[in-house]
């Protein structure tokens, strides 16, 4: 009978801890304006080599690197950048390119046609709404949100304010996805390498164990200095599959492999 008592109780403290996630998660992503584009990017920074990146360029430190600690699960340093939106079709029909729409977002003229969010200035972009409960989760996977760094606003100003995303669908996406590729093979391969150098190959390996090997074209990937560290992962996902957890069928193949090269490194915190 207590076994019983003390599953039963197991369960309902389980239940209460997912809940507001999944709560969170009700509200699907979906564009209410220029929803005609077929694919979004997914960025994921590997933080330690962000951090190494603004050491070696000799910029001011931010909060989250200066403040940056080792971490038991390594695999929390695989932190949420963004999701951005491909290129609608109706504003590419005005003449936009894919590098006029990337580089300016929902600033872009003549549609959207919103205030341009500035690097240099991201809290001058408006708040966006998130609900404290959302913005709790975000904080844990976007070291930069709120704070001094404000990259949760800079990136709804740029790339979601336009389509009219409900702001906690938006972000609360990102979490889940961020999470499922650390819960998939290649979290545990980027784990398991913490602080050493790794070739391509093997890495693709780890995408292709993780979620099928036609989608390794899908992972483009940045990295900075010399001998190369990797910096970002740009994960190219089809549009229509961004509600569903993530799987073969959500990826989509993207023209460029990235900078990384070979060979590189996955740094380790510290310089």
């Amino acid at each position: 009978m207590l076994k019983m008592i003390n599953s039963a109780a197991a369960a309902l403290v389980c239940s209460v801890l997912i809940a507001p996630f999944a709560a969170a998660q009700t509200t699907p992503l979906v564009a209410q304006r220029y929803g005609d584009f077929d694919r979004y990017v997914l960025a994921l920074s590997w933080q330690t080599g962000f951090c190494q990146e603004q050491h070696d360029r000799h910029r001011n430190e931010t909060d989250e690197c200066r403040l940056q600690k080792e971490q038991d699960d390594k695999r929390a340093f695989l932190t949420v950048h963004g999701l951005w939106p491909g290129l609608p079709k109706s504003i590419s029909a005005r003449g936009v390119d894919e590098k006029r729409w990337m580089r300016f977002g929902c600033a872009t003229r003549p549609v959207p046609n919103m205030p341009e969010a500035r690097v240099g200035q991201k809290c001058a972009a408006a708040e966006t709404g998130l609900s404290l409960e959302a913005a709790a989760k975000l904080s844990s996977v976007m070291p930069a949100a709120g704070g001094t760094s404000c990259l949760e606003r800079y990136e709804f100003a740029k790339h979601g304010v336009c389509f009219g995303f409900d702001p906690d669908a938006y972000f609360t996406t990102m979490v889940r996805m961020n999470s499922e590729v650390k819960q998939s093979p290649l979290g545990a391969f980027i784990a398991a390498h913490y602080g050493e150098t790794v070739s391509r190959k093997a890495f693709d390996n780890a995408v292709a164990a993780s979620f099928g090997k036609q989608n390794v074209r899908a992972f483009k990937l940045i990295c900075s200095g010399n001998p190369a560290y990797l910096t970002e992962m740009q994960i190219s996902l089809n549009a229509a599959a961004i509600n569903a957890p993530l799987s073969p069928a959500s990826f989509s193949a993207q023209p460029h492999p990235g900078n990384c090269g070979k060979q590189f490194r996955l740094d380790e915190v510290g310089y």
